[in-house]
């Protein structure tokens, strides 16, 4: 529109325009008019759209590692990553995620550093969007069983080798994968650096922690949507007053000390 036409316009009606796509013509007369609320809505919309230019460029970052194999014509690369290595009970949970090349996914991060409220706004955009996932739990018995180490790593094969699409490719926060017969590029803290571990890294999380909080109705009193199965003050106080449950990693102390566990 003309300069002398948008000078015309009210301001209410300028900030729904500028609450959307803008033409470059009316950004320029809106920086320019005579009214100071004018000029501040045109401030405000310009660094909107530099936080989003500045979230795009972080995003695209996040595709420097599949890249390297977008390049060799490997498109379908599988972010890896787990959740639960740390508690005394619940599952380890591990999840593979095939996002397609350069997808968007605004906020996408590591889970830990992330909001329950965005971890799951982004669980749903990421289920939506991704070509395939997988996801893979190893409860008590079989860490107890194999080690947390292992069960983490057996659980990584597991969830890779059931994508619904296989993977052409493996991007994996940390652990190692030597027994896959397909590239695979481990990358230490990954989750921040790669958008298919940030993925898959949401997906285990939100899975993990739906599980575990699930779990209220069967072990009352133990607390753990709160804890998630680490060994918190909460968590101490409820295994002092009730004892152990099925969901306890014997392996893991206090609880190896508890019921005496050896492993067989």
């Amino acid at each position: 529109m003309l300069k002398s036409e948008f000078s015309q316009l009210k301001v209410k009606d300028i900030k729904e325009l500028l609450s959307g796509t803008v033409d470059f013509e009316d950004l320029m007369w809106a920086q320019e008019d005579e009214r100071s609320s004018v000029r501040k809505l045109a401030a405000a919309y310009v660094m909107r759209q530099k936080k989003v230019l500045e979230e795009q460029q972080r995003i695209e970052k996040m595709y420097d590692y599949e890249g390297m194999f977008y390049e060799d014509g490997l498109y379908h690369v599988a972010g890896v990553d787990e959740v639960g290595r740390g508690p005394i009970a619940g599952p380890v949970t591990v999840a593979a995620v095939i996002l397609p090349p350069h997808t968007f996914i605004g906020g996408l991060n590591d889970s830990k550093k992330l909001s329950e409220q965005k971890r799951e706004a982004l669980y749903d955009e990421i289920m939506e969007k991704a070509i395939t996932v997988s996801c893979v739990s190893y409860g008590p018995e079989k860490i107890d069983e194999l080690n947390i180490y292992e069960a983490t790593r057996q659980a990584m094969y597991e969830a890779i080798r059931t994508l619904a699409v296989p993977a052409e490719a493996v991007v994996a926060d940390a652990m190692k994968l030597p027994d896959l017969t397909i590239p695979v590029e481990s990358i230490i803290k990954g989750d921040s650096k790669s958008a298919n571990i940030a993925a898959a890294s949401i997906i285990a999380k939100v899975t993990r922690d739906r599980y575990m909080a699930s779990l209220e109705d069967e072990y009352p009193g133990y607390g753990f949507a709160i804890h998630k199965g680490y060994y918190t003050d909460l968590h101490k106080d409820a295994i002092e007053l009730q004892g152990v449950t099925p969901l306890h990693r014997k392996s893991f102390e206090p609880v190896k000390s508890i019921v005496g566990w050896v492993k067989k």
